[in-house]
């Protein structure tokens, strides 16, 4: 069975085929480093992750290449920096917290079983790729310049240029819908509602470098331009995929595809565009104002990281998710059973009844229900086919102590209480016996006694 992707450009599902087998090429839009990444943001690094682990399973470690870039240029960091860090000189304030937000991202996602990327570029090290880009395109006529700033005409490029996609094409809209949905930045020195900023000038003490086209005062770059020189600088002119969220279509990704398509003359950016749907929580609409925002950093206080990952991968990457405490719960149950049949099992080949939805535009819940159909069956295969998804990171017993961690149990502590308690019972003294199974519910603590002896689990 062939890998089949859904492309976002064609709308329709694809068979996968690279341009070249021995250098597979795949770019994700990856954190602004400014704050902890929200449970939103955990969604592309899980599923992506999935995706990067089973194009090295297809065609081998060595022959896959994955890119997730961090910007370290943006307004929401100079103004965290200012906010953060007032007595500091700007640059400083912002270098200090890009290494501390880019140090809990890495923390935070390592934590849900993600592999680290070939390559994690900053924007900060690629301001010469973003010039040598706008050069080209305002000498294609494609960019233009005015007051300090290099603007992108989509105008120009729907013109007739052979060999050019439209403006547009990747989020199905045209340039006057783009102008009535989009929040457009109102400028008199635009010559189009539609222009969108490559580069601008630095305000006093904020990060700047020397600008391109003959600017004379320092600038720094606009958002867009950032993924597209440090996609061309690591995976060339034209790669296999280009991943994100479904937020991004508009106008990340169609201002990346008009930039490097038009500056290096290219009918595609990439061959497959993949975008991952929107997260929910309790069904309602993610944010700060009704309270519902979470941290990935918030969860992993509760829950182990894979308990995320699995509560993630069951719902299909391009359908929205409705983030529940309820499927929190059972997703930790389902892990517990998992951990218990295989973790401490050599590996064999991933199963033919897991690998082959996934080769269906990544069909995560039929995965995991035929990881299911495992589990009275080749246990060899069952952990084969759970670590190919990024699970069974740890043995049996350390799964047990990164469930105590994340709750705050403190074991020894509970093992003791369980040893007063047994004490209790076997002099006949209910009364203690049921108050110090009281202390152990207050902890957080749910325990079961049988002919075997007392054990205990964390109570959900």
């Amino acid at each position: 069975m062939e890998l089949r992707l859904h492309d976002t450009l064609s709308r329709e599902k694809r068979p996968f085929v690279p341009l070249d087998a021995k250098n597979v090429r795949m770019y994700v839009c990856g954190p602004t480093v400014y704050d902890f990444a929200h449970i939103g943001n955990a969604r592309p690094v899980i599923v992506f992750d999935v995706l990067f682990r089973l194009l090295r399973h297809l065609y081998g470690d060595a022959h896959v290449k994955y890119v997730r870039n961090i910007t370290d240029v943006d307004d929401k960091i100079n103004d965290r920096a200012a906010r953060d860090f007032p007595g500091l000189p700007l640059n400083e304030a912002i270098r200090k917290v890009t290494e501390q937000t880019g140090k809990q991202f890495h923390a935070d996602v390592d934590a849900l079983g993600a592999l680290r990327p070939s390559v994690e570029p900053r924007a900060t090290e690629h301001i010469g790729e973003m010039r040598e880009i706008i050069e080209r395109l305002v000498k294609a006529g494609f960019a233009y310049v005015a007051e300090d700033h290099v603007l992108f005409s989509p105008q120009a490029m729907n013109a007739d240029n052979t060999g050019l996609p439209r403006y547009g094409a990747l989020s199905n809209r045209s340039l006057d819908e783009m102008v009535a949905g989009a929040r457009v930045d109102v400028a008199p020195y635009k010559k189009g509602n539609t222009d969108f900023v490559l580069w601008k000038p630095s305000k006093p003490g904020e990060p700047s470098w020397p600008s391109p086209a003959g600017i004379k005062a320092e600038g720094r770059p606009g958002w867009h331009i950032e993924c597209s020189a440090m996609a061309w600088k690591h995976l060339g002119e034209h790669f296999d995929i280009h991943g994100g969220g479904i937020d991004l279509v508009f106008p990340h990704h169609e201002n990346e595809v008009a930039q490097t398509c038009c500056a290096f003359h290219q009918q595609r950016m990439a061959n497959y565009w993949m975008h991952n749907g929107f997260l929910q929580v309790e069904s309602e609409k993610m944010s700060k104002s009704l309270g519902n925002f979470i941290t990935i950093h918030e969860l992993l206080a509760d829950w182990p990281g894979e308990v995320l990952r699995l509560n993630m991968l069951k719902t299909h990457y391009r359908s929205p998710i409705d983030w529940t405490m309820k499927s929190l719960e059972e997703s930790a149950k389902t892990l517990d059973d998992w951990y218990r049949l295989a973790a401490d099992v050599e590996p064999g080949r991933p199963a033919a009844s897991v690998v082959e939805p996934l080769l269906d535009d990544l069909n995560t819940p039929l995965a995991i229900a035929a990881l299911h159909g495992l589990r009275g069956g080749d246990v060899a295969a069952l952990a084969g086919s759970l670590r190919l998804l990024g699970f069974l990171s740890a043995s049996a017993g350390q799964w047990e102590s990164r469930k105590q961690q994340a709750s705050g149990v403190d074991a020894k502590e509970v093992e003791r209480l369980i040893a007063e308690r047994t004490a209790a019972r076997s002099r006949k003294d209910f009364g203690e016996s049921d108050r110090i199974r009281d202390l152990l519910a207050a902890m957080g603590v749910a325990i079961k006694d049988s002919k075997e002896g007392t054990t205990w689990e964390i109570a959900r």
